[in-house]
C-alpha cells in the first residue's frame, strides 16, 4: 500500500521550488483583485515576486488587524476574491473575525494528513472537532469525504456519548484534540467499555507534548499524527 497520497509528495525538492515560486505572480494578481489586498499589496508588481526574497518582501497582515479591517468592510475587509453569495459557508472565530469557505473539493485539504496517518477508504472517523461557527469539524469532514470514509460527527463534549459511539460502532479513527482524546480513554476506563477499535487518532488545536503522545501511544493508540491549520 503506498504512503503517499499522490505525486506532489515525491517532488525533486528543486522541481517543487520552481513550481511554487512560478505559481507566485498570477496569484497575486488575483488577490489584487480583492478591493483588500489591492490596497495592501498596491506597490507590489506580481511580475516581480518570483523568489524566496521576493516574496520576504510582501507587507505582512497580521491577524490583529483583521477585526477592524473587516469591520470597515464587512464581512471580509475586501479580502474576498470569491463573492459571498458563491461562498459555502461563513464561520466566525472570536474577536470577531470572519472566514470564507469555498466550494472546492476538500477545500481545507485534509485528505492528506489523513492519509499520511493511514486512513483509507472505509475508515469510519470520530470526528470531536466542534462543528459550531469554526471549521475544524468540516475540515475533517472535507478530507473524510475524499478519502471515501463515513464520519460520526460526535463534536465536542457529552463524554459518555462519546465512548458509546466508539464501544457500538467502532471506529478505527479519531479526530480532535489529544487531550479530550485522554478524557475520553479514561472515561471508557471508568465505565468498562472496549475502544480498542481506535488505532489512529488525527490531533491538533492544542499541544501534543512527548509525554502525552507517549500516554496515548501506552494506551491503545499507536498511531498519533499531529496536524496545524488556521481558519484565518
Amino acid at each position: 500500500m503506498s504512503t503517499l497520497y499522490d505525486a506532489l509528495e515525491s517532488r525533486d525538492p528543486s522541481a517543487r521550488e520552481k513550481e511554487l515560486l512560478s505559481a507566485l505572480p498570477a496569484l497575486i494578481e488575483r488577490a489584487r483583485q480583492a478591493s483588500g489586498w489591492a490596497a495592501v499589496l498596491k506597490d507590489i508588481n506580481p511580475q516581480d515576486i518570483n523568489s524566496r526574497a521576493a516574496l520576504a518582501q510582501l507587507p505582512v497582515t497580521r491577524k490583529s488587524a483583521l477585526k477592524d479591517m473587516q469591520k470597515a468592510a464587512l464581512p471580509f475587509g475586501g479580502l474576498n476574491v470569491t463573492p459571498t453569495d458563491k461562498l459555502s459557508r461563513i464561520f466566525m472565530s472570536p474577536g470577531p473575525i470572519f472566514d470564507p469557505e469555498g466550494r472546492g473539493d476538500d477545500w481545507w485539504r485534509y485528505a492528506r494528513p489523513f492519509h499520511a496517518l493511514g486512513v483509507r477508504a472505509g475508515d469510519l472517523i470520530q470526528n470531536c472537532f466542534a462543528y459550531h461557527f469554526t471549521p475544524a469539524g468540516l475540515m475533517v469532514e472535507g478530507g473524510a469525504a475524499k478519502l471515501d470514509c463515513p464520519v460520526i460527527p460526535a463534536g465536542i463534549g457529552q463524554t459518555e456519548m462519546q465512548v458509546q459511539a466508539m464501544n457500538l460502532l467502532r471506529p478505527t479513527v479519531y479526530a480532535g484534540t489529544p487531550s479530550f482524546l485522554k478524557i475520553i480513554i479514561e472515561k471508557a476506563q471508568e465505565m468498562g467499555e472496549d475502544i480498542s477499535s481506535l488505532q489512529m487518532a488525527l490531533v491538533g488545536a492544542e499541544a501534543l507534548p512527548p509525554s502525552l503522545r507517549q500516554w496515548l501511544n501506552e494506551h491503545g493508540v499507536p498511531h498519533v499524527l499531529q496536524t496545524y491549520g488556521s481558519a484565518d
